[in-house]
């Protein structure tokens, strides 16, 4: 993403404005509607090295650098999804706790949960400080995935779930994960009334105080367009985001000429971007590392309890990645996977040192990295693709 001129302007705007005790609002995130100056007090978790940005309509301020509710299993693989009984094993709660204390710690103040398991292992980390941190969730086998399930009583169930597994009293965002992929007007993506029936029980739950906020996830671009052209009552949205991510329409540069379609059903006559700003809408972009297989010496192989500080390469490799994907402006916040204390301590380093750019032999080694491990996709992760051209 070449942005890199404009995002140190804004870092250093914004960093000026912290030390008076307030953060723009309009540049924390990109919005037709951006708010004026917020003060740090009411930002939670505030960390003066951390960048905050607005997360479109909800006028939520979020950490840039957030938290994504995956880490690695004891099977190397990159989620849990349930535990027996519903049970959490006392060393995946430690980890859990210590992990969600070092996000605070750093000024990361969202979460990002996707299953069962994690909102069990979240809520007994969030145990007495649920107020820390944003909580955005949903449960994948619960959600809309399933037409069966696109009524307003099995929503309420997924909700309602997510709330008792996570022990709190609200969401303060449901981002129900919508149908993966697709054809438009096929049985392979949520239909119009598919949709409404979750901004009904969306509406309905808000109004008891359970929900606060709506969002939805979704891996097919064209849907998503046509989604948040049509209904207004999504405030934010989740899609993959990764530095090999170029945004469509830009000026043609070395670094940005890939303006291919590959082939997977990806309609790119437009850049998303375009009508996630006109409507106003938050974006938290996922898979920064390609589902972890950016990291070719240890993906499927490091099983939980993840030990030691990891890897310069890969510790490097994860940050470039990051500032790479927040040089756009439009991403309110990545919410990279964390396993430990270390690899949250890492990424917060990402927002940390924006200001200072990257040094171009940083940017062509990481590029060099990032295409090689993208040509290599593993096949769970080809559907990718779909999102090189955003």
């Amino acid at each position: 993403m070449n942005n890199d001129r404009f995002s140190r302007r804004d870092f250093m705007r914004t960093t000026s404005l912290a030390a008076a005790g307030t953060v723009a609002g309009a540049l924390a995130g990109q919005g037709k509607a951006a708010t004026g100056p917020v003060h740090t007090s009411k930002i939670l978790n505030f960390h003066p090295k951390m960048i905050y940005r607005r997360l479109g309509k909800t006028n939520l301020m979020i950490s840039e650098v957030s938290l994504g509710g995956h880490w690695k299993n004891r099977n190397a693989g990159r989620y849990w999804d349930s535990f027996a009984n519903e049970q959490v094993p006392a060393d995946v709660a430690q980890n859990r706790t210590d992990v969600v204390s070092a996000c605070i710690d750093s000024g990361i103040n969202y979460l990002d949960i996707t299953t069962a398991a994690e909102c069990l292992c979240y809520g007994e980390a969030l145990k007495g400080r649920r107020e820390k941190m944003y909580v955005g969730a949903d449960i994948h086998n619960l959600g809309p995935r399933g037409s069966d399930r696109c009524n307003i009583k099995d929503q309420t169930l997924n909700v309602e779930t997510c709330l008792r597994l996570l022990k709190t009293d609200y969401l303060d965002i449901w981002r129900p994960q919508a149908k993966m992929a697709g054809k438009l007007g096929t049985n392979q993506l949520n239909t119009d009334p598919e949709v409404e029936a979750l901004i009904e029980t969306f509406q309905t739950l808000h109004k008891a105080g359970k929900v606060r906020h709506l969002g939805m996830s979704c891996h097919c671009r064209p849907w998503f367009e046509h989604v948040l052209n049509k209904y207004s009552e999504f405030e934010m949205i989740i899609f993959p985001c990764s530095a090999q991510t170029k945004v469509k329409g830009e000026v043609p540069m070395a670094a940005n000429t890939k303006e291919v379609n590959p082939g997977h059903g990806s309609d790119q006559t437009q850049s998303i971007f375009e009508v996630v700003l006109e409507n106003d809408v938050g974006i938290v972009t996922i898979k920064p590392y390609f589902g972890g297989s950016l990291f070719q010496a240890t993906y499927g192989k490091v099983k939980f309890p993840v030990m030691g500080v990891g890897s310069k390469t890969e510790n490097d490799i994860a940050r470039l990645t990051l500032q790479c994907i927040l040089a756009n402006p439009a991403i309110t916040a990545s919410v990279p996977g964390l396993s430990t204390v270390y690899e949250v301590e890492n990424a917060a380093r990402a927002s940390y040192t924006r200001s200072l750019g990257m040094a171009a032999a940083d940017k062509e080694w990481l590029m060099e990295i990032t295409e090689q491990q993208w040509a290599n996709l593993p096949a769970e992760y080809e559907w990718l693709r779909d999102w090189e051209i955003v």
